[in-house]
Order: structure tokens, then sequence, then C-alpha cells
């Protein structure tokens, strides 16, 4: 058992948008990932949508505004409320969520998750 140190595990890629599973936890994946511009609106009908900012602003917008998050932030979007997080600068990460859960909330759209 060694802990995870999510800086180094961030500079091992530059992809945008590509989440990368660093751990788990009762189930859930624990992932970094960049990002930067605007993902899709999506939801996710079965499970909450966990993010913490790392590093950088992030914006997530929602049906009715937009939440703001910063370093050390952290924001829960509930299951089946659509969102869609953008960056308009390079920002870094931690994401939460059941092992399996498909980012686009549609498997047939979602992006494969590594472990690394």
């Amino acid at each position: 058992m060694t802990p995870i140190n999510l800086a180094d595990k961030l500079a091992s890629f530059a992809n945008h948008w590509h989440p990368r599973i660093v751990g788990q936890f009762n189930g859930h994946d624990l992932m970094v990932v960049k990002v930067l511009g605007e993902f899709v609106w999506h939801d996710h009908p079965d499970t909450d949508d966990f993010f913490m900012v790392l590093s950088g602003e992030l914006f997530i917008d929602l049906p009715d505004g937009t939440v703001t998050l910063r370093p050390g932030e952290v924001f829960v979007v509930p299951k089946g409320v659509q969102h869609r997080p953008r960056a308009e600068v390079e920002t870094h990460l931690l994401l939460i969520e059941p092992a399996g859960t498909p980012n686009t909330g549609d498997p047939a759209t979602a992006g494969v998750k590594p472990h690394i």
C-alpha cells in the first residue's frame, strides 16, 4: 500500500477530457482528468457527479445557472440533472464515481477510462 500522488498521475498524460483511474474506494473509481474547453451537455440518470478542482477553474453549466469552482472546492451534480463542465484554462480535477459510470451518461458515447 502506497499513497497516490495526484500531481505525478496528472503529469503522466496530456489529453483533455480523458479521465484516468488512479484508485478505487468502496466500489467507486478515483480519477484525475485535465480539462480545457467545453464538454458535452449530459446527465447521469443513476448517480451523482462529483467534481473537485485541484488547479485552474471549472464552470459547471446547469439548466438554471452556472457554478464556478476554484482549487480546493467541490461540487456534486445530483443524478438526473443536465450539466456541462467547461474550463477557460487547463484545469485539473479529481472525480469520484461508481466504477463503470459512463462519463457522458451514455455507454454508447462514453470514453474509456484507463488505469494509471
